[in-house]
């Protein structure tokens, strides 16, 4: 069970993340047991719902989900409405307002667009939450594309100091089709991990630390999505289709020749 397990993630890692929802559907299919684990294991595309209280937009996931409804982090309401859900303690609560607001700024000047949210709950220790961050391309230039990111962690604060674990997930997507390229279809997904240790004055103090160590995740996954994506389909296009002409690239390996066979001569 666990090889099957292992196998599934393994093949999902390596899908387009656009098309996550109905491989994810395909593989539940196929190993109904492993369900359960399959839905806790595999990050989705984020989907988007406006909170009927405020009018806002926020993002779905399984940590503001109970049931099959969601809690809107500018009202605290689930829809559809629910009897018995689970709410953050008051305290907690208003902490998450704080960040909402503080990684809404966040988005709007790093992703100029998309929509935010930031949910948190209790722990036995500490407390713990996910922000959650997506922007669609306008499908402007004949590209369309999306980023998704989720960033999942846990405070633990010992004295005047907290430890935090982040757990960071980037799903990326960017299809073009236009007539000098035809149709390019780049994406991937990828996950990392950080810890760190932050004194704490006050309790707005965790937010400062917490969007310090998503802020420099983000930075750090941008750059190895760069060169790993598109950093290696660059060298590929070069090695199947010269910028330079033919006979511009012959010349300059002659010229090479030339000086190697003059540095040689010069070394005997």
């Amino acid at each position: 069970m666990a090889d099957q397990l292992d196998c599934a993630l393994d093949l999902m890692r390596r899908l387009p993340p656009q098309n996550t929802e109905e491989n994810l559907a395909s593989l539940v299919t196929l190993l109904p047991d492993l369900t359960e684990d399959l839905l806790n294991s595999i990050d989705q595309p984020l989907k988007v719902q406006t909170c009927e209280k405020t009018g806002k937009e926020y993002l779905l996931c399984e940590y503001n989900r109970d049931s099959n409804s969601y809690r809107s982090p500018w009202s605290n309401e689930f829809s559809p409405p629910l009897s018995d859900a689970t709410y953050p303690s008051s305290k907690l609560r208003k902490l998450e307002i704080t960040a909402n607001e503080a990684f809404d700024t966040y988005r709007e000047l790093y992703f100029e667009g998309g929509v935010s949210s930031v949910y948190f709950w209790d722990m036995d220790v500490g407390f713990a939450g996910v922000i959650l961050i997506k922007k669609v391309g306008d499908g402007t230039r004949r590209m369309k594309g999306a980023w998704d990111s989720v960033h999942v962690f846990e405070a633990q604060e010992r004295g005047r100091n907290a430890t935090y674990k982040l757990t960071s997930t980037v799903m990326l997507y960017m299809v073009t089709n236009k007539p000098e390229l035809g149709h390019l279809n780049l994406s991937g997904s990828m996950t990392r991990q950080a810890e760190q240790e932050f004194v704490v004055d006050d309790p707005a103090m965790h937010i400062a630390n917490i969007g310090h160590m998503v802020e420099d995740m983000e930075i750090k996954m941008r750059h190895l999505l760069r060169d790993v994506y598109f950093g290696k389909t660059k060298d590929t296009v070069n090695d199947l289709r010269s910028i330079e002409s033919l006979a511009e690239t012959r010349k300059q390996q002659e010229i090479q020749k030339e000086i190697m066979a003059k540095l040689q001569e010069r070394q005997r």
